[in-house]
């Protein structure tokens, strides 16, 4: 009976997981504002990114909690010249009014004269409230060389 039970539940989230991550639409918009994300960031643009972060948004990067405050901050107060931030193939799934995307994206910066590229890899989470969809999570973490 439990083998029964542990079958249909198996099914039912795989139909569910099919059905819920098929919205080209809302993955087309999700990954719009990761471009916006993106552009906003290279020009230390914290308008841009204040409308695409929820107020609660948590970041995780380099394993510390990050408030949406003091990531605009770094941005804004920002030494390094981010030349660049290439976006690579990401996956976007959606679950009702959220939506999870999984990446990776290469920064090319001048730091103290020196050129130096990362690749990062990413999860972020979405969330369609009143007046559309926010970032509320997101972790980033280097990808080993």
């Amino acid at each position: 009976m439990v083998r029964l039970a542990l079958i249909a539940v198996s099914i039912l989230w795989v139909a569910a997981w099919a059905q819920e991550s098929s919205d080209p639409g809302t993955a087309a918009a999700i990954r719009a504002l990761e471009k916006q994300w993106t552009v906003g960031q290279a020009r230390n643009d914290n308008r841009a990114l204040d409308m695409i972060f929820d107020n609660a948004l948590v970041y995780v990067e380099y394993g510390r909690l990050v408030s949406k405050g003091e990531y605009l901050s770094r941005i804004k107060d920002q030494t390094a010249n981010l030349d660049q931030i290439s976006m690579e193939p990401m996956s976007v799934r959606t679950f009702g009014d959220t939506a999870i995307v999984v990446g990776t994206y290469t920064e090319s910066q001048v730091i103290r004269g020196k050129r130096t590229m990362q690749q990062w890899r990413f999860v972020d989470t979405w969330v369609y409230k009143k007046k559309g969809w926010v970032l509320v999570a997101a972790a980033a973490a280097p990808v080993a060389q």
